[in-house]
């Protein structure tokens, strides 16, 4: 495999791009903190998944993915690089595929993937995450009351 074409500036650069704790990741943690809500950060929601929630809502089953633009193929603002173009575009197109291929493995097993671009205000984010687990914990409530067996 012949190595990729590159200059010194791209090369620091890309090694500077977090993957965990970004500025999003961190804002919107501190905006659902603020709300109210708990959570895990950087933690596998289900065993034997390999794949790696940015923050976990464990008894919701919630799985947040903080997804950047360029490196998750945002609809709205993916760029593709014209220098390596080839390889860029598998490794985005892969990114996809695994981001739809999580999704579907933790649905499968009764968690629910959410999906926050780096693009979305913070607070247009939090809100959208503080419904979605508030309603899964009246769901996840109101099967537990129901189970519950009263005797005369």
């Amino acid at each position: 495999m012949d190595p990729l074409e590159s200059t010194p500036a791209v090369r620091a650069r890309m090694s500077r791009q977090k993957s965990r704790n970004t500025g999003i990741e961190m804002a919107l943690r501190s905006a659902l903190h603020a709300a109210g809500l708990r959570y895990r950060v950087h933690r596998r929601p289900v065993k034997g998944v390999r794949r790696e929630a940015d923050i976990i809502f464990g008894p919701a089953r919630v799985a947040v993915f903080v997804d950047g633009c360029f490196w998750h193929g945002c609809p709205e603002h993916a760029t593709w690089p014209r220098r390596n173009a080839e390889f860029w575009r598998a490794k985005i197109e892969g990114n996809r595929a695994r981001d739809r291929d999580t999704d579907r493995r933790l649905a499968e097993c009764g968690w629910l993937a959410v999906r926050v671009w780096e693009h979305e205000t913070v607070d247009a984010a939090a809100a959208r995450v503080d419904a979605i687990v508030r309603a899964r914990r009246r769901v996840a409530a109101a099967k537990t009351i129901g189970s519950v067996v009263t005797v005369p």
